[in-house]
């Protein structure tokens, strides 16, 4: 970004809002509004770290009940079972069912810890101000950006795959306590993603 005027340099600030491009004129004064939206104007998002790294931890907390109790409970001629998320992959991958085991996997297992990597790594290197691979995490924030338009696929997926158990009279499943720890975990990374500064990473003082 050497050689590239900064926003701050040129006396301009974005809403967080609505994205309106305005004056900054915050060392004249109280913090401005937004002429467009209203919505207070900052330099960055207030508490960004702090808030990102809440909404993480919380995740992280709650995918561990997550994986641990069931999702889904089903009954089949008369007795019953309940299956985690890793057990339903399991059963899909033993009894030949490789697609639907492996789009579990991914919407279940893989995504998440995904996203839990990469939020990771941008809430440390930005609270320790590195300046390492500035455009490569750049673009990882928005991979996880663009992940999060599709988060509830995750809870979607173990719903179809309990629909796919049905078997009229024979078979019926029902959801368990599993299945919210886990849409929590969905909430909370979504969260911990839009409460993330990624101007941080550029930023080399307490601007």
């Amino acid at each position: 970004m050497s050689g590239v005027p900064r926003a701050r340099a040129l006396g301009l600030i974005a809403c967080h809002v609505c994205n309106a491009v305005c004056d900054d004129i915050h060392d004249a004064g109280p913090p401005a509004s937004c002429p467009r939206c209203g919505n207070h104007l900052h330099r960055r998002r207030p508490d960004s770290l702090r808030r990102a790294t809440a909404y993480l931890i919380a995740a992280l907390i709650f995918y561990i009940p997550a994986n641990l109790y069931p999702v889904m409970y089903t009954t089949f001629l008369g007795s019953g079972f309940g299956s985690t998320i890793m057990e339903g992959i399991i059963d899909f991958w033993n009894g030949g069912s490789y697609g639907i085991a492996l789009v579990i996997f991914i919407a279940s297992i893989g995504v998440p810890c995904v996203k839990f990597a990469i939020l990771g790594l941008l809430l440390v290197t930005c609270k320790r101000k590195s300046r390492w691979a500035r455009k490569e995490r750049t673009k990882l924030y928005h991979v996880v950006e663009m992940i999060g338009y599709w988060s509830f696929l995750d809870v979607l997926v173990v719903a179809v795959v309990a629909s796919l158990v049905e078997f009229g009279a024979l078979s019926t499943t029902q959801p368990r306590v599993g299945i919210l720890f886990f849409g929590a975990v969905v909430i909370l990374t979504m969260l911990s993603a839009m409460s993330f500064d990624a101007r941080l990473i550029w930023d080399d003082d307490d601007a």
